[in-house]
């Protein structure tokens, strides 16, 4: 017994050894079979503003019917993310159903906020890890433009300290806070911002999206109001030929709580979807089925809900912890640009490599559908990792009322 607590000791202790455990292949890994996503549009403007959540993931789940090669009758849990929608669930339910799904598949929505559709993996991951099922899908899906507003709360409950009431403060309020706390200038900002923009249009032009989104028919009215039957391939929210001195010139959005933030350097409010499909890898051979990725794990981590932005510097460093592994390791790291705030002080706090931040650009000009980022950026980023044949991606969001998430992948298409 005590050599062989010796010998867990020195492998533990071996250099490369956590990055070797990550990087291998177990027949009870966690893995991804199918990953894809809807083009992202702009909420009340473009592609999607006349349609539907449960029309929105009903699409996107008959793609993956149709797509993953996997019998929809071997699908025993579909979990979506979701924000704005309080009927979520019955939504992804009928969806499910409508797109061919049998009903020995069960249906269930989650929410935590801007990290839904992480959350929605990580519980699908979980409980096919723990043999609750052999075969989810998890998916984030927001329709931004036909999101009802959230019901006031309790006012005996803010008032009980500062905290509480912070917590349900407006995202922009806490964007300024960020600045104002960190002396982050708006110059900064804006100059972060375009490259954001530039990155995404660079990636739209040379196709680097493509493999990532799959094509959805929909309707949408017309100026005369007339619904005429469209197409969307591709995200609409991307602004070519964006400069940071063109951003310079956008008023201030929230002047009563900041100067620095504005609708160029701030996410956009969108429409859109994300889905993987998540089975053991045993379960994935014996298919047939190709592995794209191997789920590895993910993490939450609270922090103050008035500087809320900043959870992925928290959120991060503790899942690298976790796995004893440093950025160093990491090839892709997808964080949410909730604002271009937040993504200064993360970038700069974790001393990150920019140009492994975001390589295809993020929220400010993609789009952040809120129950939908947190898978779409899994997406996104293994579709860079194979793209580069590179190895480790690093998801992390702010959210809203003050926690960071982050996530763990490993790609195997090299």
């Amino acid at each position: 017994m005590a050599v062989e607590r010796i010998g867990s000791i020195i492998k533990h202790l071996a250099p490369g050894s956590s990055l070797n455990n990550i990087q291998s292949k177990n027949p009870d890994d966690i893995v991804i079979t199918y990953a894809a996503r809807t083009p992202l549009t702009k909420a009340g403007k473009g592609g999607f503003k006349d349609t539907s959540l449960e029309y929105m993931v009903y699409a996107l789940l008959e793609k993956v019917r149709e797509r993953s090669g996997l019998d929809p009758a071997l699908v025993e849990d579909i979990c979506l993310g979701n924000v704005t929608d309080a009927q979520a669930a019955y939504k992804v339910r009928t969806a499910a159903l409508a797109a061919g799904f049998p009903n020995t598949a069960g249906a269930s929505s989650v929410n935590r906020f801007c990290s839904s559709g992480l959350k929605a993996i990580a519980d699908i991951a979980h409980s096919i890890s723990n043999d609750s099922i052999a075969v989810g899908i998890a998916m984030g899906a927001e329709s931004m433009s036909n999101g009802r507003p959230t019901e006031e709360l309790d006012e005996a409950v803010l008032k009980k300290n500062q905290e509480a009431h912070d917590a349900v403060q407006p995202m922009g309020w806490t964007s300024e806070n960020v600045s104002k706390d960190f002396g982050i200038e708006r110059v900064t900002m804006d100059k972060y911002a375009a490259e954001s923009f530039q990155r995404a249009e660079k990636a739209q032009k040379a196709g680097f999206f493509d493999d990532e989104i799959v094509p959805i028919t929909t309707q949408v009215k017309d100026k005369n109001g007339e619904l005429k039957q469209v197409t969307l391939t591709q995200d609409d929210g991307i602004r070519p030929g964006t400069t940071a001195e063109g951003l310079a010139k956008i008023r201030v959005a929230f002047p009563q709580w900041g100067p620095t933030t504005t609708g160029g350097n701030a996410s956009q409010v969108t429409d859109g979807a994300a889905a993987v499909v998540l089975m053991k890898r045993s379960t994935a051979i014996k298919l047939g089925l190709p592995i794209m990725a191997k789920y590895v794990g993910s993490t939450v981590a609270g922090l103050a809900p008035r500087i809320m932005g900043i959870g992925p510097s928290i959120a991060i460093p503790k899942l690298l912890s976790i796995y004893n592994i440093s950025l160093n390791d990491i090839d892709v790291v997808e964080v949410n640009e909730a604002f271009a705030s937040m993504a200064v002080y993360c970038r700069d706090k974790l001393n990150l490599d920019w140009s492994k931040m975001n390589p295809k650009g993020g929220a400010i000009a993609l789009g952040h559908p809120l129950g939908a980022t947190g898978a779409r950026q899994v997406v996104t980023g293994l579709s860079e990792l194979r793209r580069t044949k590179k190895k480790l991606l690093l998801t992390s969001m702010c959210i809203g009322t003050g926690q960071g998430m982050a996530g763990l992948f490993v790609n195997e298409q090299v």
